[in-house]
């Protein structure tokens, strides 16, 4: 039996992909399955050499990979990581803007420092990383950038306001970072976790109580694992989502169908 058309390509063979934030959790997990699916992987790490043994890892893999300094604190790290990236093979194909933070707090008492704090790693890195990669992208009319929102962006979640807010603005970000970049072919989406076991949330689900409060919120039954999320990074890195752009994919287990 004969297929019309083309099969959907999942390979990233020849590719090179940066991840911010990319030692630990969804992170290191989208490092790998990139790397999984054939692309050379740059990492962006708070401190270059406490990766966690994640180059070690995407070497054992066949794969090549460049270590970058790149606190999302800071606009030269930013610019200077990017930039590194895209001269090391000689190009840029694919960012992943993972880094994220949000201290909790009720509304009343957040901090300045607190809300400087998450705007500016949430919301600016993933702009000013975002803007780097396209000066990149553009010049080879071809780019992939996949932002970390969050499904925090779309419920509302006592005390975490301010991380809702910059959550929310990823995902319109992304629709307008789309709409400006398609005619240079470069496409633009963002994914939106539910609860992901990471050590990053590891302290709240130690929290019998808390854990099943978050798994009764959930349709399917089950905290999401980074593996989870990483699956739709590399579909949105891939050429199957060529046609996918400014969209936001929840990954949620379904907390927001109701």
């Amino acid at each position: 039996m004969r297929i019309s058309g083309r099969l959907p390509n999942f390979s990233l063979d020849g590719q090179v992909a940066l991840v911010t934030g990319a030692a630990r959790g969804i992170g290191r997990a989208a490092a790998l399955a990139l790397a999984d699916a054939g692309a050379d992987v740059a990492i962006g790490l708070h401190r270059e050499k406490d990766d966690g043994g994640l180059a070690a890892a995407i070497l054992a893999m066949g794969r090549r990979v460049l270590p970058l300094q790149m606190d999302m604190t800071h606009l030269d790290q930013i610019r200077d990581a990017v930039g590194k990236a895209a001269a090391w093979r000689g190009r840029l194909d694919v960012l992943v803007n993972n880094v994220g933070l949000g201290p909790p707090n009720r509304a009343e008492d957040v901090t300045e420092s607190d809300f400087d704090l998450t705007v500016g790693v949430n919301l600016k890195g993933t702009f000013f990383a975002s803007q780097a990669a396209a000066r990149a992208m553009i010049p080879r009319r071809y780019g992939r950038i996949i932002n970390l929102s969050s499904q925090a962006g779309f419920v509302a979640l006592p005390t975490e306001s301010v991380y809702c807010m910059t959550k929310a603005a990823i995902a319109h970000l992304t629709k307008c970072l789309a709409l400006e970049w398609a005619p240079h072919n470069i496409n633009v989406n963002a994914v939106a976790p539910t609860f992901i076991r990471t050590p990053g949330t590891e302290k709240w689900l130690e929290d019998e109580d808390f854990r099943k409060s978050v798994v009764a919120r959930i349709p399917l039954g089950r905290i999401g694992e980074p593996a989870d999320v990483a699956g739709a990074v590399v579909f949105f890195a891939s050429g199957a989502a060529s046609l996918v752009t400014g969209t936001t994919l929840m990954i949620d287990g379904g907390w927001t169908l109701s």
